[in-house]
């Protein structure tokens, strides 16, 4: 995921210094060659011999070091940088930071980068507040530099509030949205629907179906990469979410219907990802579920047509995609689709193929427009996400 990408980490004086131990060694396992600067006080807190060890990297706490080869470091490690961020960010490294001052490794380095710069600030509730810091964060701010907000929680001096450092995994998925991917959809709008619709029977239970919602989580997560801004319509999943993206939270059919066309309109590209239910139980507030020779007599009616009703609606240049997921013949079925839904690409695939389907990480799609059947090998789903939407981009000017 980072393969080929130089991340440099400035770890200021702060209690939280310590997880950026996990932080650098996350970002080696994807790929990413590591330099960490220190402060003099962060050493007080983990040692440059640890984040040696864990980067294979010398750590530069001292401007003045000679234990180096002949260059001037400091400019050396900026221009060398996809990304810098500073994590944790005390308030005293943020007011060196927002004002130019550099008089260590961290804030000269840090003055010299031109790559994209994240802080992540971290201290007691009450520095958090002050106005002054609050103040020196709109100012970094202001300078393009993102500044992530801290959690809420308990804090190492006892007190409980604002101002304790995200955990690792979420430092590195701000890393991983600023250089993973190259911004070839800068701002574009995409809607991807996600998940399983449920239709109750009654009060108790419901109709569904397997999708965990993993597939279209990828191809949320890949555009998010790629600059788009993203939104989820999220029916019922069981796979982590991803981050960056605005969700739209929804149960039935209708539900989902409901949502994506209220927001189809404002859309460059959507992509209909959801496994939604094609029958709802009728007077379901009757709870007219009937035994009848021990099976459930269940009466039903059709969902609305989602598919079918965006592509009689859609905008001159918008791109739509939607998914076929058949147990027989699934090319003719899907070219079937793709001519009755009026969409731009059909992704199909056959649920009786091994690593295809619902709840697995990996699929085999084929990808179907009115000129082209393109069949992909086996591929994890967020290799799949990458193909379809390389694929998409590649249909037409959007």
């Amino acid at each position: 995921m980072l393969k080929g990408k130089t991340v440099l980490l400035g770890v200021s004086g702060g209690i939280a210094a310590y997880k950026i131990a996990n932080l650098a060694s996350m970002l080696v396992k994807k790929g990413a060659e590591v330099h960490v600067i220190m402060t003099e006080n962060a050493c007080n807190f983990i040692t440059p011999t640890t984040f040696e060890t864990l980067t294979g990297n010398k750590c530069v706490v001292d401007t003045f070091d000679r234990n180096f080869q002949f260059n001037v470091e400091h400019v050396a490690l900026a221009k060398k940088a996809d990304v810098f961020m500073v994590a944790p960010a005390t308030a005293n490294i943020m007011a060196k930071l927002c004002h130019g001052i550099a008089d260590d490794m961290l804030s000269t380095t840090f003055l010299a980068a031109r790559c994209h710069k994240i802080v992540a600030p971290a201290m007691n509730t009450a520095m958090y507040e002050n106005p002054v810091t609050q103040d020196n964060m709109r100012t970094l701010e202001k300078y393009g530099i993102e500044v992530i907000c801290p959690a809420t929680g308990y804090l190492a001096c006892g007190d409980t509030g604002a101002g304790k450092m995200p955990e690792p995994a979420e430092l590195y998925s701000y890393i991983e949205k600023a250089v993973a991917r190259e911004k070839d959809m800068l701002g574009k709008k995409v809607m991807i629907s996600a998940g399983a619709t449920r239709e109750a029977m009654d009060p108790v239970r419901f109709i569904t179906n397997h999708s965990s919602g993993k597939m279209g989580f990828s191809l949320a997560k890949e555009c998010m990469l790629r600059g788009a801004e993203v939104t989820i319509v999220k029916a019922n999943t069981t796979a982590e979410v991803p981050g960056f993206c605005s969700i739209v939270p929804v149960s039935s059919a209708a539900d989902m219907f409901d949502a994506v066309t209220k927001l189809a309109d404002e859309q460059d590209i959507i992509i209909k990802a959801a496994a939604v239910s094609d029958y709802t139980p009728v007077n379901v507030s009757d709870q007219k579920v009937k035994k009848k020779d021990g099976e459930l007599s269940i009466p039903l009616k059709r969902t609305q047509d989602i598919l079918k009703y965006l592509g009689e609606h859609k905008k001159e240049g918008q791109i739509l995609c939607g998914f076929s997921m058949e147990t027989e013949n699934m090319i003719e079925n899907s070219k079937a689709k793709l001519e009755r839904k009026n969409a731009d690409l059909i992704v199909a695939n056959n649920l009786k193929v091994e690593g295809a389907g619902f709840g697995c990480d990996t699929n085999v799609v084929t990808l179907i427009t009115r000129d082209e059947v393109r069949e992909l090998e086996l591929m994890s789903k967020d290799e799949v996400a990458g193909a379809v939407i390389d694929y998409i981009l590649a249909l037409k000017q959007i």
